[in-house]
């Protein structure tokens, strides 16, 4: 992974005894990987979403409205022995000639991130498609719909957990990352580009933000040729307020419209 920031800013530790010393190397560590999207199950990571939270969003094509989205975190499951949260975005909408009923649903680690499982139910039009894959990132392997193994990478993203993903880094103005995290290793690099600080209002509210270009090599709204773009929230909750892309040959516009704050926490592995 590299990263490429606008400003460069140094630091000087000031003296002190080398307990001290030693926990300002922890804590260090830990942000930095928790930036780095790269948490291992030894360190439980704080993250800006809890369970319960729902974030519902007015979608639009162009002008005119196309239905509803909807964020929120379902719970906590288990999966395969590991205790993973699970996230679903759906999208109910579209126009009279071109409907859309996407839902993504995935199960992320709950000490580590990664992704242990996604689902796909695609309704887009004539389109329709529905898939299941199962994420093993101890193996670096993923299988689709039961079929045989394929090669994968270590601590993997899917498209439904990605947002998430995103606002636990918290991406700056002016910085960039690219790591290698989506779950299909010739779709890499993930691409994150805080492209500059705005305020924005939707009907949930006034907001100080920073917009963010993600891109993967793949369809979705995230897509390379979509274009996209997410004004997330520059408080600790980090929350996506807006997206705009370009999307099954619409463009399309998601303005959040109310939140919902989770009440649970994060709870350990079992």
């Amino acid at each position: 992974m590299s990263r490429t920031t606008s400003n460069t800013r140094t630091t000087s530790s000031p003296p002190a005894r080398q307990i001290a010393a030693v926990r300002v190397g922890l804590v260090l560590a830990i942000a930095a990987s928790l930036f780095a999207f790269a948490v291992r199950a030894q360190a439980q990571p704080t993250v800006p979403f809890a369970v319960g939270e729902e974030l519902v969003f007015r979608a639009t094509f162009g002008v005119l409205p196309a239905g509803t989205a909807r964020m929120r975190v379902e719970g906590i499951d288990t999966v395969r022995g590991r205790a993973a949260y699970h996230v679903v975005f759906a999208i109910d909408g579209g126009l009279p000639f071109f409907r859309v009923r996407d839902r993504y649903e995935s199960w992320i680690d709950v000490q580590t991130l990664s992704s242990l499982r996604h689902t796909q139910a695609i309704s887009e039009g004539r389109y329709h498609r529905n898939t299941t894959y199962e994420l093993y990132a101890e193996r670096a392997e993923f299988q689709k719909n039961g079929e045989d193994p394929r090669p994968s990478v270590a601590d993997p993203l899917d498209d439904g957990s990605f947002i998430y993903a995103v606002r636990v880094a918290g991406v700056r103005a002016g910085q960039t990352i690219r790591n290698d995290r989506y779950f299909i290793p010739d779709r890499n690099p993930v691409v994150l580009t805080g492209l500059r600080e705005d305020t924005v209002t939707v009907n949930a509210g006034t907001f100080a933000t920073t917009v963010v270009r993600p891109t993967i090599k793949t369809g979705g709204i995230f897509a390379e040729n979509g274009d996209a773009q997410v004004w997330f929230t520059n408080d600790e909750r980090r929350l996506p307020v807006l997206v705009k892309t370009r999307f099954a040959k619409f463009s399309l516009t998601l303005a959040l419209q109310s939140v919902t704050a989770g009440t649970v926490g994060p709870v350990a592995s079992r």
